[in-house]
């Protein structure tokens, strides 16, 4: 059964001057609640995506579940475009340190089988409870606008499996194409405020693993081995060269070893090492300039050790996030009017991934994705470290934060959809 839709016109109208109506606001923060006390690793988001599909149904949005724990929501009201938006629904392997009430004691299972503490330090919990909110006012609202809204519930963000995942699944086979996709997230700017990219807004990731072959022996005998410890060792500080020697000095790439890892004992030379490597980029030419040099710096490493072959395994990779130009223009000052012109801030990209544009470029459409701040103007001001994304005292603040995460939301939507 349908659940009743308070929202009307006004409601709606009042919600894009960042009103919300004090009802709804309260349904918000439950869901916003909810949703953190009780976050779910990638890939494992089942009661998530149970939540997100029960509440879809009650607002009487047709969806479905695709990529293992993704949902879809298709809100249709008569002819007009078509426009997609993503939330990202999954947690980290993380433990909570906020001390909030409403805090995380949730655990979870790694693929390895490890157990662990999981907890929503990526805000992704108020990417869902935005997104739900923003879909709760316009499936009440219809007189105001005109089109299809494709609401997409990404599954593991945080591994580059879940966009990867629904897209195999047949997202744009089963759900209409959109010809615009727009995102967002919450990061630690002041609550209130939006940062967005012109173009490039976020980089490419590739991460690696590199296993290196030696031949073992007693620490004694070195003549008789080859050391894979010496030969990593050497293949690390070769690859630092990549950037600072290789790299146009105008072209933004990373290149960062983030384990090392080998031998068991002091006095034995092992048979193997192994190494991680992530790499970021903002240009596609620039991505592969980068990895044919790591691959052909560690061959011609273990070659010149006279070492047998490392093998080179792909951990994932995330796509660019680009903001196409004209679209993200238009977008700026659809939020300027909305919000404030003071409270719209362009910015440079960031060298952090994410696979939400993977939606739009593969089936060749503009996307749009901006930053919501939450933090509040105390906490950035306290002259203390600021908890940001991924740290265990990561705590947006409630309000403006989601406030104004369906301001933006609604703003970006209507600006194509609005009558």
């Amino acid at each position: 059964m349908t659940e009743a839709l308070p929202q009307t016109n006004a409601g709606l109208a009042a919600a894009l001057n960042g009103q919300l109506d004090d009802e709804l606001r309260g349904r918000m923060h439950s869901m916003y609640k909810h949703l953190h006390a009780n976050p779910e690793l990638s890939m494992q988001e089942h009661a998530t995506a149970r939540f997100i599909a029960e509440r879809l149904d009650a607002l009487g949005i047709d969806n479905f579940s695709c990529g293992g724990t993704g949902v879809v929501g298709v809100l249709r009201d008569g002819d007009g475009p078509v426009v997609g938006f993503r939330a990202d629904t999954d947690g980290l392997p993380i433990l909570e340190d906020t001390g909030l009430d409403y805090a995380s004691t949730a655990r979870g299972t790694l693929a390895d089988g490890t157990d662990v503490p999981v907890m929503h330090g990526c805000g992704h919990d108020t990417h869902v409870t935005t997104l739900l909110t923003a879909a709760e006012l316009l499936a009440g609202a219809k007189d105001s606008w005109a089109g299809t809204i494709v609401l997409i519930f990404q599954p593991g963000e945080e591994t580059a499996a879940g966009a990867k995942a629904m897209i195999e699944d047949g997202i744009w086979d089963k759900a209409p194409k959109p010809e615009i996709i727009y995102g967002q997230h919450v990061m630690g700017n002041e609550a209130g405020t939006i940062n967005i990219s012109v173009g490039n807004a976020m980089a490419m990731a590739d991460s690696l693993k590199v296993t290196v072959f030696g031949r073992q022996s007693h620490g004694s005998q070195p003549q008789v081995a080859i050391d894979p410890i010496v030969l990593g060792a050497q293949m690390v500080l070769r690859l630092q060269t990549i950037v600072s020697r290789e790299i146009h000095p105008l072209k933004a790439a990373v290149v960062t070893v983030g384990t090392f890892h080998a031998g068991l004992k002091e006095n034995i030379i092992p048979a193997t090492a192994e190494f991680t490597l992530n790499i970021r980029t903002l240009e596609p030419d620039v991505r592969a300039q980068v990895l044919a040099a790591v691959r052909r710096i560690i061959l011609a490493e273990a070659e010149a050790s006279g070492a047998p072959q490392p093998e080179i395994t792909e951990l994932y990779t995330f796509p660019r996030n680009y903001n196409e130009p004209a679209e993200t223009e238009g977008i700026i000052a659809a939020f300027r009017a909305a919000i404030g012109e003071d409270k719209v801030a362009i910015v440079e990209p960031m060298m952090g991934s994410e696979d939400f544009g993977a939606f739009a470029e593969v089936i060749g459409v503009p996307s749009v994705y901006w930053m919501f701040g939450g933090m509040s103007r105390e906490v950035l001001e306290s002259g203390r470290p600021i908890p940001m994304n991924h740290s265990p005292f990561f705590a947006p603040v409630i309000e403006p934060t989601l406030g104004t995460g369906v301001q933006a939301a609604l703003t970006a939507l209507l600006s194509k959809l609005g009558r």
